[in-house]
């Protein structure tokens, strides 16, 4: 299998509870509720992790509160080449209600110094190098501007042409700039970043196309309708499995887990969506996301369906 590095700048203790209903301004009573060691990069890493590849994971992390990622790491068999900084990485409640509306309050989390920075940008060649792909996923932390995350996207590019991003926002325009091989965004983040209508391919294609940019795949989330893939003059579109939704947190971790191990493996290009797209439908029908065992997994790819067609020039 190949070897991945996940990047998680800005990771997080995941805290999520769930209810029947939330009822503002009230007592309410939890069903259950689990806390994880958490960060979208740290998400694509459990999942491609599952699926069996080696992975190392960097970013940045709080040393005050450092031991529940510890024992993640250990639990999962990662290799943590971590920068830790003071401070303590954040904590998000995540309040899941039994339709499927998730409710998150975000935690601010540490800032970090320019040693810390220099100290990151200093190990990034070094760790792309050793690596098959590279995911960089989520948000910035404090003291950590779009322009560093471009230095830090070229440290990586010199030794590995196969980058990915996953983030949003001024973030996210900033990604695009440096031509990475895959982006994740959804619609909103597209609309969100650089402006005008997302919701199909041509809108899509249009607004990258604008950019200037170079970008090998465009992986771009929908939701319920489905995912579409920009690649090489084509999209792929993947149907959303037929599901019961329970949480949509990791979802979007899951779909670029899924294309990233798809491209890793040789799959052909439909395969390597239908599969995305299932890993993606049995993360949100659930808390947590796990990959599921080969008959669950077989079972919801045969529920998508994948369809071709050029994009506008």
């Amino acid at each position: 299998m190949a070897k991945f590095l996940c990047i998680t700048l800005n990771p997080a203790i995941d805290f999520t509870v769930s209810l029947d209903s939330l009822r503002v301004g009230e007592v309410n009573r939890q069903q259950s509720a689990q806390s994880h060691a958490a960060g979208k990069g740290l998400n694509v890493a459990q999942v491609l992790r599952d699926l069996g590849h080696e992975i190392t994971v960097s970013g940045f992390l709080g040393r005050d509160n450092a031991a529940v990622f510890q024992v993640h790491f250990a639990a999962m068999g990662f290799s943590d080449r971590f920068v830790y900084v003071d401070g303590e990485t954040r904590t998000n409640v995540k309040i899941a209600e039994a339709n499927g509306r998730m409710t998150d309050i975000n935690g601010k989390g540490f800032a970090v110094s320019a040693a810390d920075k220099a100290a990151l940008l200093a190990l990034a060649e070094e760790l792309a190098a050793a690596a098959d792909f590279v995911a960089v996923s989520g948000s910035l932390p404090q003291q950590f501007a779009p322009q560093d995350l471009q230095e830090l996207l070229g440290r990586l590019k010199n030794t590995n042409p196969h980058i990915a991003v996953d983030t949003s926002g001024a973030a996210l325009t900033a990604a695009v700039a440096c031509n990475p091989y895959l982006i994740k965004p959804n619609t909103d983040e597209l609309h969100e970043s650089f402006g005008g209508a997302a919701g199909n391919a041509a809108e899509q294609a249009a607004l990258l196309a604008d950019t200037g940019a170079e970008i090998t795949h465009a992986v771009v989330s929908m939701g319920e309708h489905g995912v579409n893939w920009l690649h090489d003059g084509l999209c792929l579109h993947a149907s959303a499995a037929k599901v019961e939704v329970k949480s949509t947190v990791g979802a979007g971790d899951t779909l670029m887990a899924g294309m990233l191990h798809g491209l890793a493996s040789g799959f052909t290009p439909e395969d390597t969506l239908r599969t995305a797209a299932a890993l993606a439908a049995n993360a949100v029908s659930q808390v947590g996301f796990r990959v599921p065992d080969a008959g669950r997994l077989n079972e919801l790819k045969q529920s998508v369906t994948i369809q071709t067609e050029s994009i506008p020039s």
